[in-house]
């Protein structure tokens, strides 16, 4: 196998997805009973981006490869080529490369022929050819060669009948007519079927005859069919349609009326990124073929970032693990009915464990750091597969943390020098965007606060309109969260992106950018700013290093302020990212000052660690200290780049229980707190709020308390 997949089983399982629609085995191609034999389903694998639907659809085409024709495009990676004829479109630019994918050899069984796809392309291809513009004609024929090597009985597809279509057309097209499209792609595909067909194979001609205005003659549909694809619009796209079901048909000739057993199970078409537009028009006619009643036996399997793409409008949709031994699907009137759509799912901790012990089989990494990764990724695939094989090329791994994981580099192939993990996710979760902006968006709390820091940090920015709803936008149509809490919601995106602010000038120790940016969060939430809360305030303080502060205000609040309320404000206070310093392989100093302990070193751009204790009676004092403390474990417990520290968690529920006896009415909810956020940490849970189970799902718990006067959702 090129790669190992975890959590795919319901795919590539002996009797699973793969193996019930193509008939055949992904492991041993045994023969497998069929699902939906006479009327398959299209398969669109949907997700976001590094959820694994490339890597499915290339392990499909591995395991298949050798025992059914197969063939994979990307939809998105089709692009032209130096110099296009008229006759080039994505389509007539896919085509052929599936056509030439599909021809290859399989074992027991001859290549698949395509004629009828190649006249149809020819057609298509004369339009504009000219006897004074020879070399355009020989430039499209020869970019034609693949496809039409599949049905020259005679050999040397690449030049011998370049020479002889181009004499028989200076002879017959081109000796006293203009350029016309019907009548240049009539003359070209006599020459074609007479020069390159055997006799046996002319009579595919006869399929354009259902091409409208045909009447039944293939020779005036094929010129018809030229004659639409120039005029463009609609008339183009039912041209560009046919020319799909005629690969279909190539196949569905390929298929037909053979010896038992000379092709054993079913063709299988690999659409990546399908709901492009080009995706849809390779989907879209087969669909309706299918709905009409038509039968093909082809296995398609496609791929689609967009749960929510029209084209999936009336699909049939399960979970990944719904489909390990039934597709459950059932086709209903309507064209789009005839979609299986299959949500690929994260990956689960013991997958991701697994992910980590094939890096690591000696076990030299921490015990929790899979866990960890779990945690941070989501169960994400891309971000699994690049932080395990970090985390087992790393050289040092007594110390690592999911955050360290980001600094490491990673080989990913033997040509090429390895590459740091960070930019590599970033540029594989946001390809051709500008992590510049997004990692200075990604600072915001909401939509409000994301367009205030466009209008303050990003001026210069050569957008049109307004930046931070075009890149809410941009993420959106990804399929990235975009949520009131946070501006880019994805716990792995936005650790990435903030990684990059924080890093992105190498100017340690002043981090302009990142200050820069975390400076105008903060002034606008202080009284008389845009968005004036405390909460959101502090969080900003935190976030620069200002701890002293943080303390001073829980000390303050926590007699004055219903106890729930103050837990929230403390979970989201401490929800701050950590201002790391770059490549420090030294103890985390949070953990020191939680436990009571003075830290090697001060925290980055830390203001003296006790301030706020001058003038203070013995008593406040002690609480100061107990809560400083207190705010450095959940800091610690809740950073989805650190690990969950059993001591530093046995302190925390200390100091939760000895604050319930000081409070004059929330000692319950304290106590609670004390038991059940313990087991939130050991549960790799977000802090519960109110304290206690239910535990809201981790989608949701990120971001601030939804109390009134916290700054408001929008910020």
């Amino acid at each position: 196998m090129d790669r190992e997949l975890y959590g795919r089983e319901a795919i590539f399982g002996n009797d699973g997805l793969a193996a019930r629609l193509t008939g055949l085995t992904p492991t041993g191609s045994a023969r497998a009973a069929y699902e939906h034999r006479d009327d398959p389903p299209v398969v669109v694998l949907t997700g976001g981006r590094g959820m694994g639907k490339t890597a499915v659809l290339k392990q499909l085409r591995h395991v298949y490869r050798e025992i059914t024709p197969v063939a994979l495009v990307d939809c998105e990676a089709v692009v032209p080529p130096e110099d296009p004829g008229p006759g080039w479109t994505p389509v007539t630019g896919a085509l052929p490369e599936l056509a030439a994918q599909l021809t290859v050899r399989v074992h027991g069984a001859r290549p698949v022929q395509f004629p009828r796809l190649s006249l149809g392309l020819v057609a298509v291809a004369s339009i504009s050819w000219s006897r004074e513009d020879e070399t355009r004609a020989q430039r499209d024929l020869q970019s034609l060669g693949p496809v039409l090597a599949t049905v020259d009985t005679k050999g040397g597809a690449a030049t011998g009948w370049v020479a002889k279509v181009l004499t028989k057309l200076a002879a017959s097209a081109f000796d006293s007519m203009v350029p016309l499209a019907g009548l240049v792609a009539e003359a070209t595909v006599e020459t074609v079927l007479e020069e390159t067909f055997s006799r046996f194979q002319r009579r595919s001609a006869d399929w354009y005859g259902s091409y409208p205005q045909a009447g039944g003659n293939g020779r005036i549909g094929l010129r018809q069919l030229a004659v639409d694809f120039e005029r463009g619009g609609d008339l183009r796209r039912r041209a560009e349609d046919h020319l799909v079901l005629a690969l279909v048909e190539d196949l569905v000739r390929a298929y037909r009326g053979m010896a038992r057993g000379a092709r054993r199970g079913r063709p299988v078409l690999l659409l990546d990124n399908a709901h492009t537009a080009l995706g849809r028009q390779l989907v879209e006619p087969l669909l309706r073929q299918r709905g009409a009643g038509g039968r093909d036996q082809i296995a398609v399997f496609a791929s689609s970032r967009a749960r929510d793409h029209e084209g999936l409008s009336h699909a049939v949709r399960h979970r990944l693990p719904e489909v390990a031994h039934a597709s459950h699907w059932a086709r209903s009137t309507e064209v789009t009915s005839g979609i299986l759509a299959v949500d690929l799912t994260s990956l689960t901790a013991t997958q991701v464990q697994a992910a980590f012990d094939r890096f690591d089989p000696a076990g030299r990494t921490p015990a929790g750091l899979a866990r960890g990764v779990h945690r941070l990724t989501g169960g994400r695939p891309l971000g699994v597969a690049l932080l395990a094989q970090a985390a087992g090329e790393a050289g040092d791994t007594a110390a690592l943390v999911p955050g360290a994981l980001f600094d490491c580099t990673v080989e990913l192939r033997e040509d090429q020098p390895p590459v740091r993990v960070a930019d590599e996710l970033l540029k594989q979760l946001l390809p051709g965007q500008r992590p510049d902006v997004l990692s200075v968006l990604a600072a915001a709390h909401g939509e409000e606060s994301a367009r205030l820091l466009a209008r303050t940090r990003l001026r210069g920015v050569s957008m049109d309109g307004d930046v931070a709803l075009l890149v809410r936008d941009v993420l959106r149509s990804e399929d990235w969260q975009v949520g009131p809490d946070y501006f880019v919601a994805d716990p792995l995106l936005r650790s990435l992106l903030l990684h990059r602010l924080r890093f992105q000038d190498g100017d340690h120790p002043h981090y302009a950018m990142w200050r820069a940016v975390h400076e105008s969060l903060r002034t606008a939430y202080v009284p008389g700013g845009s968005f004036p809360s405390v909460p959101h305030r502090l969080h900003q303080e935190l976030v620069l290093g200002a701890a002293g502060a943080c303390v001073t205000h829980l000390r303050v609040q926590f007699a004055l302020t219903d106890v729930t309320r103050w837990l929230g404000a403390l979970r989201f206070i401490a929800a701050a990212p950590y201002p790391r310093a770059p490549g420090s392989s030294r103890p985390d100093p949070r953990r020191a000052i939680a436990l009571g302990q003075e830290p090697a070193g001060s925290l980055p751009d830390e203001e003296a660690g006790l301030a706020g204790l001058a003038g203070l009676d013995e008593r406040a004092t002690e609480l100061q200290l107990q809560l400083r403390r207190l705010l450095h474990a959940v800091w610690l417990l809740s950073d989805p780049l650190a690990l969950p520290d059993d001591e530093v968690t046995e302190k925390m529920a200390f100091e939760l229980r000895q604050l319930s006896g000081r409070h004059p009415t929330g000692n319950s909810v304290l106590w609670d707190a004390a038991t059940h956020w313990p087991q939130d940490i050991r549960a790799w849970r977000p802090l519960s709020m109110p304290p206690g189970p239910p535990a809201r799902p981790p989608a949701t718990t990120h971001g601030p308390a939804r109390t009134q006067g916290d700054g408001g959702s929008h910020a």
